[in-house]
């Protein structure tokens, strides 16, 4: 009898516990598909990607491409020769191309894209009605942290296939040999860039969600990381304290890592040495594991009204 009731009692309690697994982690999957779905139709998040692409293409190919034929001093190139700018655009350099415009134009247009993500799920009435039809709150949730790192994921892609391309066609143009950058320094340099837009993305999701709307945390999260932090820089370098608060902000970990990865300060707005890579590496991660635990406590505490 005993060994009945105990075998009852464990088939019971397992099933329990598979089923809820099975069902979490079906509900995480049906909710990244519903969020994969609103984000592929919503015209927004394609200008937002557009935008990004047009600004990585002109900064980092056509401005310099354009000084280079004409023989031009400007502000793209800062009276580097006709040979240094060559050798920016050729395939070589493109792991440096890819990520130098990241931390700050990339790292705002992603981040609008968090905050709209977000911060819609709110002013549309989406969670809302989700979360009053049963769904968990914590699956939902995840579900759109991934939509919102598969877009993520996909700028990068799409950026390191253009810088590429872009390289490629300039080489061809002027007679040089086709000799691409080596796999460890694209791989490098996608790891780090791509770090750097999930970490600007999941603190505009974060800001999107603490909010309950896109157009606040949108301008909020803008202010911050054009205005706030390089003032706070600024500041910095005339009072120590300062100076080391803004060693651990999220901008100065995304610039210093991609400092590290293309050997320099400057070049680009937003790119800085002001800590090591190794440092701006754990900063940088640890803001991204904080962001998504901060997003899913907020979500399950907060109403969603």
């Amino acid at each position: 009898m005993n060994a009945t009731t105990n075998g009852t009692t464990n088939g019971t309690t397992n099933g329990t516990m598979n089923g809820t697994m099975n069902g979490t982690l079906g509900g995480i999957v049906d909710s990244t598909r519903a969020e994969l779905m609103r984000l592929r139709k919503w015209p927004a998040v394609w200008i937002v990607v557009g935008a990004w692409l047009a600004l990585s293409l002109m900064f980092g190919y056509l401005f310099d491409y354009l000084a280079y034929r004409s023989g031009d001093s400007g502000f793209s190139n800062e009276g580097e020769t006709k040979a240094q700018l060559l050798a920016g655009l050729l395939p070589p350099a493109v792991p440096d191309v890819m990520v130098q415009g990241l931390p700050m134009f990339g790292g705002a247009l992603v981040m609008v894209l968090g905050a709209l993500a977000a911060g819609n799920g709110f002013a549309w009435g989406t969670w809302k009605t989700v979360f009053t039809q049963g769904k968990p709150r914590t699956s939902v949730t995840i579900g759109s942290l991934l939509a919102v790192s598969a877009f993520v994921v996909l700028v990068m892609l799409v950026s390191t296939v253009l810088c590429l391309g872009c390289s490629s066609l300039i080489a061809a143009t002027e007679g040089h040999s086709l000799t691409m950058p080596g796999l460890g320094d694209v791989a490098r340099s996608f790891g780090g860039g791509l770090l750097v837009l999930e970490m600007w993305a999941l603190l505009g999701f974060a800001a999107g969600v603490l909010a309950k709307g896109p157009a606040l945390a949108v301008g909020l999260g803008l202010v911050w990381l054009l205005v706030v932090e390089n003032l706070l820089r600024g500041v910095g370098s005339l009072l120590s304290v300062v100076d080391a608060i803004t060693h651990v902000l999220p901008g100065t970990a995304a610039g210093s890592l991609v400092g590290a990865l293309v050997g320099k300060a400057g070049g680009a707005p937003g790119v800085l040495v002001d800590i090591s890579g190794g440092r701006a590496l754990v900063t940088v991660v640890a803001y991204v594991v904080a962001l998504v635990g901060l997003t899913l406590v907020v979500v399950r505490r907060r109403d969603v009204a």
